[in-house]
């Protein structure tokens, strides 16, 4: 009797250590960038929940109005952000493989406007000036990428503008300066409602679907290695809420309104009109590094500088 006595004991006290083990992770301070526009939308709602004391993480989010101020913070400030998914590739190269890409969040954003009527297919651009942001980012690969898949010479047969920023782009829409712009959302939507005469010529992700077997990915969510490999628990915890916090643009109202409230998109107006074509998703694991890792060669073989030189090699990918 003694004997299974101590038994009990001895099993109760190790249900209770793999019940500690495989709980919830203790809550984390985890530094979070977000750049406002279509790769921020998916994380308005977990920003609120933060906001509120609901998450399960101790989370501060700062908020970026481009790519760069976060390739500034990354390795010393932020812990975890959502970016462009080339300049996921440069910053792994960039900082020695401390990053690692946690999921895919959102897909392709890119119209092509006019102010006229002259442009209804892809080869209706030859000759054409056409104004965009995203020099040297995702933009100006996926611009490129499709109009050689048309027969058309990025170099040659067509004038690429490149603008700084998406305000930028607006702007030159509105003054007259631009009659053809490659526009991402939801600067699309805000343009079209200032000029009513631009109508949306083609959606981008239309035309590389055309001519690729391989889904277009502009956004993603990465994480400093070391900091992941140091409260794996609370990153997994963080990747269960964003999944939700995706979701929850499936009701755009909803959607919009946080976005306002959390400074993602101005508007909510503008936001709702713009939410379901910044094609927000959630993509992780092996299906998510099949389908990056064959991403990231059609923008190597484009230019392989795009993506930082050289393909991101295996560790690059948490499979969670």
């Amino acid at each position: 009797m003694k004997i299974k006595r101590i038994l009990a004991v001895i099993l109760t006290a190790v249900l209770a250590l793999t019940a500690v083990s495989c709980g919830s992770a203790a809550p984390a301070d985890i530094n979070v960038a977000v750049i406002k526009g279509p790769t921020g939308v998916g994380m308005a709602s977990l920003m609120d929940k933060n906001a509120k004391g609901e998450a399960a993480n101790n989370y501060t989010f700062t908020l970026a109005s481009a790519p760069d101020e976060v390739v500034a913070k990354f390795a010393t400030e932020i812990d975890i952000a959502a970016v462009p998914t080339n300049l996921a590739a440069t910053l792994y190269k960039k900082m020695g493989g401390n990053v690692r890409i946690l999921a895919v969040n959102t897909l392709g954003v890119l119209s092509m406007l006019e102010n006229g009527e002259s442009v209804k297919t892809v080869a209706d651009l030859k000759g054409k000036t056409i104004y965009t942001s995203g020099q040297g980012a995702n933009p100006e690969y996926i611009l490129r990428y499709v109009l050689e898949g048309n027969g058309i010479d990025p170099d040659k047969d067509v004038t690429i503008e490149f603008v700084g920023t998406n305000d930028e782009l607006v702007a030159a829409l509105v003054s007259g300066k631009a009659q053809i712009a490659m526009v991402p959302e939801p600067a699309a939507t805000t343009v079209m409602t200032k000029v009513e005469t631009l109508r949306r010529a083609f959606d981008m992700t239309d035309e590389w679907d055309k001519i690729s077997d391989q889904p277009l990915m502009m956004g993603c969510v990465i994480a400093r290695a070391d900091f992941l490999e140091a409260n794996e628990g609370a990153v997994k915890n963080f990747l269960k809420e964003y999944e939700e916090s995706i979701a929850v643009c499936e009701d755009v109202e909803t959607a919009a309104k946080l976005c306002e409230e959390q400074g993602i998109i101005p508007s909510a107006a503008v936001a709702a009109k713009a939410i379901p074509g910044c094609n927000v998703t959630y993509v992780a694991g092996k299906t998510m590094k099949e389908a990056l890792a064959a991403y990231y060669q059609v923008l190597f073989d484009g230019n392989p500088a795009s993506i930082g030189g050289e393909i991101p090699d295996d560790a690059f990918y948490y499979l969670g």
